[in-house]
């Protein structure tokens, strides 16, 4: 595609700038969830380590408001809570004088211990990425988006035109900020966003069913290009509902995303 950006923001410093893919599949002039996840996680990676080396055990996000493609935002993230095995990191995307997302982020001091044979899980993605099956939604169009070119799709069960549960490998294509190659825990936030759109139990054209948050479980540090996630969603029938996602890289599982989900017909 002529004149496609390279990334899902262009900038610098604490000012970085929403591009075309971004844009997500509500409303083309408003980001998917997915980028400003990865941008809030790059910001808790980017804050001060106080001389520790951290790996990131929970993210907790909110999207609080629509975030406009193109409009740059600020970058800001503070210590809420200081410690040398334990810390807690908040970090807030804002747009002129207001937040539109934020991050709370539960930091653990990493180390490397040799666990007892059978404590590490084995795989439980039903298929792997080559054996996977490559899909393309058919709601997006040639229009740079997130979901149409930023990202590709390999479903190990399920598919997008398949109501339910399903397995589904994610492949961000592009980088989060322009010059930078994307992080393990920037892949997974960027991923695990999908989890209510590829498990819908309800059709995309009748039906929303946005996520005003999202909450991140590792277990461990994510490994390589590809996420997996094995999703499904509840809905409670009270406009409210909860999408839930195993996650998983080509080393097995690795954590668990939740979202929380408005939902009301079109």
């Amino acid at each position: 595609m002529t004149g496609e950006p390279s990334a899902l923001f262009e900038g610098s410093g604490d000012r970085w700038a929403p591009t075309e893919l971004s844009a997500g599949p509500w409303d083309p002039a408003h980001c998917h969830g997915g980028p400003p996840s990865a941008l809030l996680a790059r910001a808790v990676e980017h804050h001060d380590a106080e001389g520790v080396q951290w790996q990131v055990a929970r993210l907790t996000i909110e999207l609080l408001r629509p975030i406009r493609v193109g409009h740059p935002l600020r970058v800001t993230s503070t210590t809420e809570r200081s410690g040398r095995r334990i810390s807690v990191v908040t970090a807030s995307l804002i747009d002129g004088e207001s937040e539109v997302a934020g991050v709370r982020a539960l930091r653990i001091r990493r180390r490397e211990d040799d666990l007892p044979d059978g404590v590490v899980p084995p795989g439980s993605m039903p298929a792997s990425v080559e054996e996977s099956r490559p899909d393309v939604a058919d709601f997006t169009d040639d229009r740079p988006s997130y979901v149409g070119h930023a990202c590709e799709f390999r479903f190990a069960s399920g598919g997008w035109n398949l109501l339910g549960a399903c397995a589904v490998w994610i492949h961000l294509r592009h980088q989060v900020v322009a010059g930078e190659h994307p992080s393990g825990l920037q892949r997974v936030a960027a991923a695990a966003d999908f989890g209510n759109g590829v498990s819908a139990d309800v059709d995309f054209n009748s039906w929303l069913y946005i996520n005003p948050d999202l909450t991140i479980h590792l277990a461990r540090p994510a490994h390589g290009e590809w996420i997996g996630l094995s999703a499904s969603s509840h809905l409670g029938g009270t406009g409210t509902g909860l999408a839930h996602s195993l996650l998983h890289d080509e080393n097995g599982p690795l954590g668990l995303s939740l979202q929380s989900l408005l939902v009301e017909p079109r």
